[in-house]
C-alpha cells in the first residue's frame, strides 16, 4: 500500500532466474545430520568383537589375492600382476626377451655340470683345467649375449615408447638368464614372435 509500487518481473529475469536456479542444482533434501550421530556412524572398535571370525576373513581375503596374482603370472593378466611386473614396458621387455634364443638360458645347467664333473674328475687331471676354461668361455659368451640383447632392447623400446623407464633393460637382462620353461610371468610368445 505505501511504498513503491513493485514492477511486474519481465520475461528476461525469469528466464534467468530458471538458469541461476538450475546451476545450483538440486537442494539436500534432508535435514543435515546431528554431530553425534555422524560420529558415531565413524567409530568402529580397535579390536573387532569376533577375533575369530575377523582373522579368517582375512586370511580368505589374502588366499584370494594370492590366487588372483598366481593366476596373473600364468595369463600376463596386467591388473592382478606384481608390481615389479605392471607396465605396458615391462610387457614389451618380456615379450622382446620370450622371443629370442638366449644363451643366459643355459647357464645354470653350465654351472651345474661343472660342479658335477669337478667332483669326478680328479685335482690334478688336466682335463679339470679344460672343463674349467670351458665354463669361462660360456660365461663371457653369455656375458656378451646378454650385452647385445640390452643394447637391442633399448633401442626397441626407445622406438616404441620414446622414453626408457627405469630399470627396463634391466627387467628383460635379468629375464634372459632364467629357463624358459620357469620364467614367471609366463611366456606369451613364441620363439621369433618379436613385438611391433
Amino acid at each position: 500500500m505505501f511504498g513503491r509500487k513493485k514492477e511486474e518481473p519481465s520475461a528476461q529475469d525469469s528466464i534467468d532466474q530458471l538458469a541461476a536456479d538450475a546451476a545450483k542444482g538440486p537442494g539436500k533434501g534432508a535435514p543435515t545430520p546431528k554431530r553425534k550421530d555422524q560420529e558415531a556412524a565413524r567409530k568402529r572398535p580397535l579390536v573387532p568383537t569376533d577375533r575369530k571370525a575377523s582373522k579368517e576373513a582375512e586370511r580368505i581375503a589374502i588366499q584370494d589375492q594370492r590366487q588372483k596374482m598366481r593366476q596373473a603370472l600364468d595369463t600376463g593378466d596386467e591388473k592382478y600382476l606384481p608390481l615389479r611386473d605392471k607396465g605396458p614396458q615391462k610387457r614389451f621387455a618380456r615379450d622382446f626377451v620370450d622371443a629370442r634364443f638366449n644363451l643366459g638360458e643355459y647357464l645354470m645347467f653350465g654351472a651345474l655340470l661343472f660342479v658335477v664333473v669337478s667332483f669326478v674328475i680328479p685335482q690334478s687331471s688336466d682335463a679339470l683345467t679344460y672343463v674349467l676354461i670351458g665354463f669361462w668361455v660360456m660365461f663371457l659368451a653369455v656375458f656378451v649375449d646378454v650385452f647385445i640383447l640390452s643394447r637391442k632392447l633399448r633401442k626397441a623400446l626407445t622406438q616404441k615408447f620414446g622414453e626408457v623407464e627405469r630399470g627396463t633393460v634391466w627387467y628383460g637382462s635379468m629375464r634372459s638368464l632364467q629357463f624358459r620353461k620357469l620364467r614367471l610371468p609366463k611366456p606369451l610368445v613364441n620363439r621369433g614372435e618379436y613385438p611391433s
